[in-house]
């Protein structure tokens, strides 16, 4: 049997009441085996008045129930006492303990795919867990370089560089490790995605980029000499486009992916797009990893008025991605 691991998240925010939503909607089946502590997502569905049953699983191997309203656990367990609402730096190691399970039972063939619940960096942070998001992470776990790439089912957007301060992006964007991004997309695409010959579109750092060295010399100077020595390869890729056109309908339309510089020059446009039905997939891991798209959002924890659409998808992409369908 193919098994998904997932994991909820943040404990105090909305991940359990998804779990419990999820499970009532009928979304986890045998399959879905939800790494977390159950008093979780017991507390949650009395709140929420939600009628699940938790089935304890003593091995990542062991039978998984088909039962109606029940969800699947391997128990991990809390440090502190939960307060849903209220984040706790003092149960930052169970979240990271729930994902490096997850990732280790991929790892190790017992898992087909992993889909990971929202996160708070910075309380993960002031819990002693310096780490700037699911995607440098992971990296570390599977000794792998990593592509956080976003997708629905009209666009899908890499980006060169994750969660790095602006001032700072210029540093990262150098002939080596721009070719590295683009060769870790041209294998995933292929490999998971089933796209013989992918089509990348690059964009430019500066605006428009660059126009011609005026308003700055990475595209001149690094990204179009790449972009020739690319093609030259016979690698389907164009650039660099102004990120102000790089999304047009035309362009999306002919590449299969937009490759941006950095974090908020390529996500605003796809949650703007469609930010309901898009999912975040982990790009160069040795395992399959699929994200929803959105925050803990303590604000919603016990009012039931949560949208699942993305977690939704998210699971239907980790299933389409492990048979090599998407």
């Amino acid at each position: 049997m193919q098994k998904i691991a997932v994991t909820l998240g943040e404990p105090a925010g909305i991940g359990p009441d998804l779990g419990v939503i999820l499970a009532k909607k009928g979304y986890f089946n045998k399959n879905i085996i939800v790494l977390t502590d159950p008093r979780l997502l017991l507390a949650s569905a009395k709140k929420l008045k939600i009628d699940v049953k938790i089935h304890l699983l003593k091995d990542i191997s062991s039978k998984t129930s088909s039962n109606k309203n029940t969800v699947n656990v391997f128990p991990v367990n809390l440090n502190v006492k939960n307060v849903p609402g209220k984040l706790n730096p003092k149960n930052s190691s169970f979240v990271i303990n729930t994902i490096k399970k997850a990732a280790k039972f991929c790892l190790d063939k017992k898992c087909t795919a992993m889909v990971t619940g929202p996160i708070s960096k910075s309380v993960l942070i002031d819990g002693g867990y310096p780490i700037s998001g699911h995607t440098e992470f992971l990296a570390k776990i599977c000794n792998a370089k990593s592509v956080m790439m976003l997708m629905n089912k009209n666009i899908k957007i890499a980006l060169h560089t994750t969660h790095v301060p602006l001032k700072n992006v210029s540093k990262y964007i150098t002939k080596p490790s721009l070719k590295k991004t683009i060769k870790i997309i041209l294998s995933d695409l292929k490999r998971k995605f089933h796209i013989e010959k992918p089509n990348i579109l690059i964009t430019g750092l500066n605006p428009h980029a660059g126009e011609d060295g005026c308003l700055g010399t990475e595209e001149t100077n690094i990204i179009t000499p790449l972009v020739k020595e690319l093609k030259k390869e016979n690698i389907r890729i164009d650039g660099p486009c102004p990120a102000d056109t790089a999304f047009l309908k035309k362009n999306l339309l002919k590449y299969d992916i937009i490759l941006t510089m950095y974090h908020d020059q390529g996500l605003p446009v796809i949650k703007f797009h469609d930010f309901k039905k898009t999912v975040n997939v982990t790009l160069g891991l040795p395992i399959v990893r699929v994200s929803v798209d959105h925050g803990t959002a303590p604000e919603l924890v016990g009012t039931g008025k949560i949208d699942i659409s993305s977690f939704v998808e998210a699971l239907k992409v980790a299933k389409k991605l492990r048979h090599g369908i998407a």
